[in-house]
């Protein structure tokens, strides 16, 4: 074999940061040694997979379709690596997942595989899902839990669980006792939403298609227990899913809104980059996830 598996993670590394020093400092190699290792493994194979601008390094057409190649290779044998020391140990997992997936959902199936898994372990991004699926297209995450639709070459999208969005208000708010809600209550209405981006976003602009233009936003706020305790405090109403609001409906802190003519329904999504090679970890993980569902 005429490359080593060593040289495949400086490139990887080097094709993550976009300098070499940051590439060296994350695998505990000295700048020397990285520069002299991605120079061997291109002159190897009388290619070019950086482009240089002074000390940034930029992948060119022949390094980005290594890229995906390279990831899947070391992916590999890291496992191999794993079921030889720890015969079979499930190892180290890293998850992103949206703000409601994530508050609500994940981390009851992280402690599940933590504590099943023998010598498992579990690294969770909380983020909405623009940011998930841009850590998943980059390899920095295994795969993501995410609630907005996507379409993307690089990006396998699996159905997981169904979900739907819910109006709700105060208590005291004046709409809190109207049996269900017209459009033109809702154009009328102050509400606080989540922030673009999001796909409790995506699904509630999706709903309210024909109204978004007349509708009243005082706010948007990232995070969903920011837009309840703002919605408490009568500020407005707001829209988020039934998994972040079970709680405070049954305590009657927050109250639902019927709204029979907008479809609030969506479905939650694995997502995976299409060259990820899918390890044993990352199957678990997803048969839990479908467990739960």
């Amino acid at each position: 074999m005429r490359y080593s598996l060593r040289q495949l993670e400086v490139f990887l590394a080097c094709a993550h940061f976009q300098n070499v020093s940051r590439a060296a400092d994350t695998l505990k190699m000295s700048q020397s040694a990285a520069s002299a290792s991605l120079k061997e493994f291109e002159q190897q194979f009388s290619v070019r997979l950086f482009e240089r601008t002074g000390k940034r390094l930029r992948l060119n057409e022949q390094g980005r379709q290594l890229w995906p190649r390279a990831e899947e290779l070391l992916a590999r044998a890291h496992e191999l690596e794993r079921a030889l020391i720890a015969q079979g140990e499930l190892g180290h997992l890293k998850v992103g997942a949206t703000l409601t997936i994530g508050n609500y959902i994940a981390v009851g199936i992280m402690a599940r595989y933590i504590a099943e898994e023998r010598g498992a372990s579990v690294d969770l991004e909380v983020a909405n899902t623009a940011a998930i699926v841009r850590s998943v297209q980059s390899f920095e995450l295994d795969l993501g839990l995410i609630e907005g639709e996507l379409h993307h070459a690089d990006l396998e999208l699996i159905p997981w669980r169904a979900d739907e969005l819910v109006v709700f208000c105060a208590p005291e708010h004046p709409l809190a006792n109207r049996r269900q809600l017209s459009d033109e209550d809702l154009c009328a209405a102050t509400w606080i939403l989540r922030e673009t981006g999001s796909g409790t976003r995506q699904t509630f602009e999706r709903a309210m298609n024909g109204l978004l233009s007349r509708l009243s936003i005082l706010l948007e706020l990232q995070h969903t227990e920011a837009i309840k305790r703002a919605v408490e405090a009568r500020l407005g109403i707001s829209c988020l899913s039934r998994v972040s609001l079970t709680e405070a409906l049954k305590r009657g802190t927050l109250v639902e809104l019927k709204v029979p003519q907008r479809d609030f329904s969506r479905e939650f999504f694995f997502t995976l980059h299409r060259q990820k090679y899918r390890s044993v970890g990352i199957k678990r993980w997803i048969d839990l996830c479908c467990q739960t569902g």
